[in-house]
């Protein structure tokens, strides 16, 4: 990376700093909802290094992928500090299986909405209890769904600030922080993984394939979402 695009790229990292430094000044308590992909390494790096008075989690779905456990554990060794975890509540996904079979999800558009719900947004719902705003790692070029976001909004749907800022950096921009800064990542990535979930949901992505091509790949693409992130116009922040 030559000097001028490392200078860029520090200003954009400023920026993500700024950013957040304002957030947690004028809404209060911050959470990061560490999804533990690409970009997720960059906002890591960013709060553990610079703001560590914000709260990090991670939602484990129970059927994640062995390599981003191991990310965890780098993760965590690197920075001598510890995500809090997050698990689905056992009875309902006991309920789940009983109803649906272990993999029930791919029946139907209905039937991995559930499974989604149990497993990823009704946990999220309970880490984010009590916070002010919670942090993502969302970008526009990711899908169209989140192209009309604000770095900083209202998320009508949790009741709370939702704060994305990495909204306008580029795929090579991540990557390009992340070997700068000699960061861990998912070796998943390497094998043509660029958007990694849960295992039976996410797939290696083929030559001309949109980058989040892999996840829920047997859906229509408009479907695509997990519920984290509804596909409704942002609202207007309360006054």
């Amino acid at each position: 990376m030559g000097d001028l695009a490392a200078l860029e790229l520090e200003h954009k990292a400023a920026a993500v700093r700024t950013l957040l430094t304002g957030a947690l000044g004028q809404h209060g308590r911050l959470v990061y909802s560490n999804s533990l992909g690409a970009e997720a390494m960059v906002l890591t790096d960013v709060i553990w290094s610079y703001l560590p008075q914000i709260d990090v989690f991670s939602i484990d779905t129970g059927r994640l992928y062995e390599e981003t456990y191991e990310l965890l554990e780098k993760l965590q060794r690197r920075y001598r500090r510890t995500v809090r975890l997050v698990y689905p509540d056992t009875e309902a996904l006991e309920r789940l299986v009983a109803r649906q079979g272990v993999n029930g999800f791919y029946h139907s558009l209905e039937a991995r909405l559930e499974c989604c719900r149990i497993r990823k947004v009704e946990p999220f719902k309970r880490a984010i209890a009590g916070y002010s705003g919670w942090i993502t790692g969302v970008r526009r070029e990711q899908s169209a769904g989140r192209a009309g976001g604000r770095p900083v909004e209202w998320d009508a749907e949790h009741g709370l600030y939702k704060v994305s800022p990495l909204l306008d950096w580029t795929e090579a921009e991540v990557w390009q922080y992340i070997r700068a800064r000699r960061l861990p990542y998912n070796r998943l990535h390497d094998r043509q993984f660029p958007s990694i979930g849960c295992s039976p949901c996410t797939r290696a992505i083929q030559p001309g394939e949109s980058r989040r091509a892999g996840r829920w790949w047997w859906e229509q693409p408009e479907s695509r979402e997990c519920g984290l992130h509804p596909r409704v116009p942002p609202a207007a922040i309360p006054a």
